[in-house]
């Protein structure tokens, strides 16, 4: 068997399964919030100890029992198209993690899909999630460019879906806007007046179109205004809730790494969900 190895350390996730589900049992709510049947999310990408809360609040959130999860990142150029693992399976703490090779070959007859060769924080870090919260489910590790290409993947997703009979629950991984020195990006300063801007401004901006689904202002301001590291992946995801005639998001949780960790260089986090 073919296997994609675990590539990043352990300071983005924990190292073995006892720790792994110690770790999510941290980050759940305390009491149970509303369950959905979602059938697509937005979900961040850094190490747990920022974004892991955010995506939590997600993957807890999910009622239903999929057959595959199809995980969506990105860290690509506008020009770069879509790229897939081809393993066979994926490794987490929790054990191996089957790929849907046959959604794979399905939709390689479709649209051009790459092999994804390079490591990637983007698709990785949901892995273990994925493993816990639907020990049964494959998955299918993709990445795509915050372009047009988004929009296709997460339309032909939908349509496999159908014509498979198979029922998809497809995670779009982004983070929101990288601001401060260490990024390169300080168009209000710093101190807190950034954050506010940040946080009232340019991640909103970007989040109420996701939440709208209003995807081709959300791919322009992730593009023209740096609120999205992987957008392509967000919108992908969000389309594929689109084309099943879901008509709005909901916002399950929004921070930024600063309410961690206060300091001049900082990330935004949201999770999102798309039920009927």
């Amino acid at each position: 068997m073919n296997v994609r190895k675990r590539y990043l350390p352990t300071g983005w996730y924990p190292q073995d399964d006892t720790a792994v589900v110690a770790n999510i049992k941290e980050m759940e709510p305390e009491s149970s919030g509303r369950r959905y049947d979602a059938l697509a999310a937005v979900v961040p990408h850094a190490g747990w100890e920022f974004s892991g809360k955010a995506a939590v609040s997600v993957f807890n959130s999910i009622n239903n029992s999929p057959d595959t999860v199809v995980v969506i990142g990105g860290h690509l150029r506008p020009a770069a198209g879509i790229y897939a693992a081809f393993e066979d399976a994926y490794e987490t703490p929790l054990g191996l993690l089957e790929a849907d090779l046959d959604l794979l070959a399905q939709l390689k007859r479709k649209i051009t899909v790459r092999e994804d060769a390079t490591p990637d924080n983007t698709v990785e870090i949901q892995l273990p999630f994925i493993k816990h919260y639907f020990p049964r489910a494959k998955a299918l590790w993709l990445r795509v460019a915050p372009s047009d290409e988004a929009f296709l993947l997460g339309k032909t997703l939908w349509e496999l879906s159908r014509s498979l009979a198979s029922n998809l629950l497809v995670i779009g991984s982004t983070d929101l806007t990288h601001y401060g020195i260490n990024y390169g990006f300080m168009p209000k300063g710093l101190g807190v007046k950034a954050v506010d801007w940040v946080k009232q401004v340019n991640d909103k901006k970007f989040i109420d179109n996701l939440l709208k689904l209003t995807l081709e202002a959300a791919l322009a301001a992730a593009v023209r205004d740096r609120a999205a590291c992987s957008a392509g992946g967000a919108v992908a995801a969000a389309h594929f809730a689109l084309s099943s005639g879901i008509t709005k998001g909901r916002l399950l949780q929004y921070y930024t790494s600063w309410d961690i960790y206060p300091s001049d260089s900082f990330v935004g986090y949201a999770g999102i969900v798309y039920a009927k």
